[in-house]
């Protein structure tokens, strides 16, 4: 049976510059390997480059991953797929082609147009278009407008002859997608089929994340230092073998995928990409071998007749400054520094007749300040203190920082010369759909354009979802004497991460009979309950539970939780990569015989 190997070389834009070379030695060779550089938080940096002339595009695919890389790219013959065009994916592409035929080097560079639509920002105003998690109004006045495109337009670039794919914004998934359509002959209905291709992408495309990055039992796991990126062995029935090259470090098991797996999905039986609506419930997870876990079982439905688009906008500036608090009373110290030079600072705008800060905020890393305040440190002896002012001018930001420096010398003792400061654009984002119909996307191959098919989809009803049954059940014949409270970590791996403005905490057990007891402790209120300090005080989080037999395990989306999310919250977890950490502290009552 005909086997795909896809390797996954980039989780961000300034990701490891040692994956493409490491994927390149393994055996046998990846036919494709896949870079994703478009991140959400990438967008707003892509638009000013696009204004400031400086191409729009990441520069890296060229200087750090294709060039350096190149002889044994053609000596190998793998093909390239990458979303690196960002706002310009005609000028990443000619800058690919300039680079080849300076080194004498024949390739076919494709690339995909289609998924800027700023031209559209008064269309799109005019129709109402709101937000799609808040509901707000769309923005006054935007940067850039891309929808997500799909892998349909990858696979045709492919069957073209492109040995190199250059896309702009397009799902993650659908790096992965389009091989795999062109290379098994995947049609636009083989629901099940694209559901399975979507799932490989999902997996490899966070990099090193599925391999044992950021892994619940990170003791486990050896050789950081030579982290093995994430190759994907797969059929044409979809199901595939996750694995990483021989002689690399990392660790490749159920745990590792499993994480993945659940990894930003929200509500894994609606999984909504550009080309098809995942149902992840059912999959199944296999240990076949030392680092390899076999993967089958996704499902598909019918794709929806949206693209989900983002604009970003710049909504005023922020200064931050930090320094390193030491000695008795750090936390108290630090805070009160803290607020004296954000209360100096707003004299000083009013002196100087500036409009009030738009925002304060500091917070104390080293005392717990990422969780709730009834398990944050006061006695400890150092703290990275961290204080930062927003408003709508640059000069005003730039102002606090300039006296925040005199900290040093006028405040706490045993504040240090430790000092970082940085003022920044703040960037927000703004989700929304779209339809489909009537946007236009082409494909370009050595030069030569085409439009691009796409299936045009129709409207999915989760409604009409049939959900598994609520694994939590009564102990039975099981006494309260012989029940004991242990950690949630003990009983199950969990990993978070952010999408807008609320997040994910997958739960996977590492028994199957631990999943009952895991979700009779873990219910919606309880987990709501855990993260409250992340919302107004006096409210509760919504919290959604989704339940993924397959593989144990309970998928928590906790809504409007991120203070805005990533671009805009001064939080030190603003990407709740650290909410599941929070979570495996809980307590969870199991039968003393399974609790080991």
């Amino acid at each position: 049976m005909k086997v795909v190997r896809i390797g996954g070389a980039s989780a961000f834009m300034v990701d490891s510059i040692t994956a493409a070379a490491q994927l390149l030695t393994a055996d046998p060779v990846p036919d494709y390997l896949i870079f994703d550089f478009m991140a959400e938080g990438t967008i707003g940096m892509m638009a000013r480059s696009r204004q400031a002339g400086q191409g729009g595009y990441a520069n890296d695919i060229i200087t750090f991953h294709i060039g350096p890389n190149l002889p044994q790219i053609v000596a190998s013959k793998v093909k390239i797929i990458a979303n690196a065009g960002g706002m310009n994916p005609k000028g990443c592409a000619e800058a690919i082609e300039a680079m080849l035929k300076e080194r004498g080097v024949t390739l076919k560079v494709g690339y995909v147009e289609g998924d800027d639509i700023l031209a559209r920002e008064a269309d799109l105003r005019a129709a109402g278009t709101c937000e799609m998690f808040s509901g707000e109004v769309f923005p006054e006045k935007v940067d850039s407008i891309n929808v997500y495109l799909g892998a349909f337009p990858i696979a045709q670039a492919l069957a073209e002859g492109a040995d190199i794919v250059i896309t702009g914004r397009c799902a993650d998934s659908a790096l992965a997608l389009g091989p795999l359509i062109h290379e098994f002959d995947w049609g636009m209905e083989d629901w099940d089929m694209l559901a399975a291709g979507t799932l490989v992408g999902h997996l490899i495309e966070c990099g090193c994340q599925v391999s044992g990055g950021t892994f619940t039992d990170w003791d486990q796991v050896p050789d950081w230092e030579n982290i093995g990126y994430p190759l994907a062995d797969v059929r044409e029935d979809g199901s595939c073998v996750i694995t990483k090259p021989d002689g690399t470090g990392g660790l490749v098991s159920v745990g590792t995928v499993a994480e993945q797996l659940l990894y930003e999905v929200s509500d894994p039986q609606a999984y909504i990409v550009p080309d098809v609506v995942c149902d992840f419930a059912a999959v199944k997870l296999e240990q076949i071998g030392q680092n390899r876990v076999a993967v089958s079982g996704a499902r598909g439905y019918p794709a929806t007749d949206s693209y989900k688009g983002v604009a970003s906008y710049d909504i005023g500036w922020r200064a931050t400054f930090a320094q390193i608090i030491i000695g008795m009373d750090a936390v108290a110290k630090a805070e009160r520094q803290a607020t004296a030079i954000i209360e100096r600072g707003r004299r000083l705008l009013r002196g100087s007749n500036f409009g009030e800060f738009t925002r304060t905020d500091y917070d104390m890393i080293g005392a717990g300040s990422s969780y709730a305040p009834g398990r944050q440190a006061r006695d400890v002896r150092e703290v990275y203190m961290r204080a930062s002012v927003d408003h709508k001018e640059r000069q005003p930001t730039e102002l606090f920082m300039r006296e925040a420096f005199a900290t040093m010398s006028a405040m706490a003792p045993g504040t240090s010369a430790t000092i970082s400061t940085s003022v920044t654009a703040i960037t927000k984002l703004f989700l929304f759909l779209t339809p489909k119909r009537g946007i236009p996307v082409s494909v370009t191959v050595d030069g030569v354009a085409s439009p691009a098919t796409h299936h045009e989809g129709r409207r999915f009803d989760a409604s009409s979802l049939v959900r598994p049954a609520n694994p939590a059940a009564t102990p039975g014949n099981v006494s309260d004497e012989a029940m004991v409270e242990v950690p949630l970590i003990q009983l199950a791996w969990a990993r978070s991460g952010d999408k807008g403005n609320l997040f994910n905490v997958a739960v996977i057990a590492r028994k199957a009979e631990f999943l009952a007891y895991i979700r009779a402790a873990l219910s919606a209120e309880r987990v709501a309950d855990c993260y409250a300090h992340l919302v107004p005080e006096g409210s509760k989080p919504r919290v959604d539970a989704y339940d993924v037999p397959g593989f144990s395990a309970i998928n928590f989306v906790v809504h409007d939780s991120l203070d805005g999310g990533l671009l805009v919250s001064p939080r030190a977890d603003s990407a709740a990569k650290g909410m599941a950490q929070q979570l495996l502290e809980l307590p969870v009552m199991v039968p003393a015989a399974l609790a080991g």
